[in-house]
């Protein structure tokens, strides 16, 4: 039913009013009003600055778009924004979501960040990260909170690991020396590296990076982090990982160059990633462990007030501790084929054990090449998609080193 003034009344007594009436507002500010309604019968008024404290209890919030360096991610409150980063081919921005929420005790150089989507096609982390935007209370927050859920948003609208439709780069390996800056590495990945680095990594001490399977993987879902030398921040580094509460945490070789978590640890960070689903689905169970490890590091880290209680494998006291950085964990494909899996991620395996056989359906009549486990371990990471190219690391078997 149409109001007056051109609004339209829906179910339960909400307006939602033309077009015309929403471009009234603060246009020159670039102000978008989000109706983020979790109460019936709430009327739209117009939302200026000081409604929006009644609203709060309503989860009626306001999303402005601004250029990085109009981004407040210091003064208390909360915050939410579409960071626009320009776009590589169109007259446009690329937008980040980003809410931050500081609060009364924050400290100059901490707070902790947490990312979904780094790569486009893992959805796990932004769905986990969607939920807390809307689930946190500034009323709790002690210090500085900073939730990206997509950080990548041109590999998130084309829903690939790299950024297709645009610059074609994977931003976990964008974090190299003038990204952002060179005219070589300028492309908007490039650019979302450079604006990590120059406006949440001086803010913040964790980082949390929640990470999926994608396309590539199917994983043993896992909390992971790589070998850190300084024995404190390791052991900070673990503790914080095991809140995830997944059945596993995997340390991983650290020499893959233009990886986030890698700088983020060489600047001294407690830093987490996940592999918390695989095959462009959302797991219910990798949202609960990311949700999960998110609200431990803030609790556990004075960042939040509150109590929080280990769930899953870490409340059971089951987390396999899993090491894959000797090259005898990966198997790599020798040729393009069809990879079978012989058994699940998680199982254990023995050094010799046929672990999954790749098939070549142009040599139709050969046997099938024997993947075979180089040591004793678990299988912790396996090729999600049949087809596999040559040269793809089909099978990781890790050391057990509980």
């Amino acid at each position: 039913m149409q109001r007056p003034g051109g609004g339209f009344a829906l179910p339960g007594g909400i307006s939602l009013c033309s077009a015309a009436w929403w471009a009234g507002f603060s246009a020159k500010d670039l102000r978008v009003r989000i109706p983020l309604v979790r109460c019936t019968g709430l009327v739209w008024a117009g939302l200026f600055g000081r409604d929006l404290q009644q609203f709060e209890e309503c989860g009626v919030m306001q999303r402005v778009i601004v250029r990085p360096e109009r981004l407040d991610l210091d003064s208390p409150g909360r915050r939410d924004y579409w960071v626009a980063l320009e776009h590589d081919s169109i007259w446009g921005d690329h937008l980040l979501p980003l809410t931050v929420f500081v609060g009364p005790e924050v400290r100059d150089g901490e707070g902790l960040v947490s990312f979904g989507s780094n790569h486009g096609n893992e959805y796990e982390g932004p769905v986990a990260l969607k939920h807390l935007v809307r689930d946190l209370r500034l009323q709790d927050v002690r210090g500085r909170i900073i939730l990206i859920p997509v950080l990548n948003p041109a590999a998130f609208l084309a829903g690939t690991r790299e950024s297709r439709l645009d610059d074609g780069v994977n931003l976990n390996r964008a974090f190299v020396d003038g990204a952002g800056r060179h005219p070589a590495l300028s492309g908007i990945t490039h650019r979302i590296a450079d604006f990590v680095r120059t406006y949440i990594w001086p803010r913040v001490h964790i980082v949390l990076d929640l990470h999926s399977g994608g396309d590539v993987a199917r994983f043993a879902i896992c909390a992971n982090f790589h070998p850190i030398d300084d024995p404190v921040l390791s052991a900070k580094i673990e503790e914080t990982a095991r809140w995830f509460g997944t059945p596993a945490l995997m340390i991983y070789q650290n020499q893959t160059p233009g990886l986030l978590p890698s700088e983020a640890e060489r600047l001294g960070k407690i830093t987490v990633g996940t592999e918390l689903g695989w095959g462009r689905a959302v797991n219910p169970e990798g949202v609960r462990y990311g949700r999960q490890g998110v609200l431990a590091a803030l609790i556990n880290n004075g960042l939040m007030h509150g109590s929080i209680e280990p769930i899953a494998h870490h409340r059971a006291g089951t987390q396999r501790k899993l090491e894959m950085v000797d090259r005898d964990c990966f198997i790599p494909a020798p040729f393009a084929g069809h990879y079978e899996p012989l058994v699940e991620c998680g199982t254990a395996v023995r050094k010799g054990q046929t672990v999954g056989l790749l098939h070549d359906f142009d040599q139709f009549d050969l046997e099938p090449y024997p993947c075979v486990a180089a040591l004793d371990g678990v299988v912790l990471a396996q090729a999600w998609a049949a087809p596999v190219p040559k040269g793809q690391h089909i099978v990781v078997v890790a050391k057990d080193v509980t």
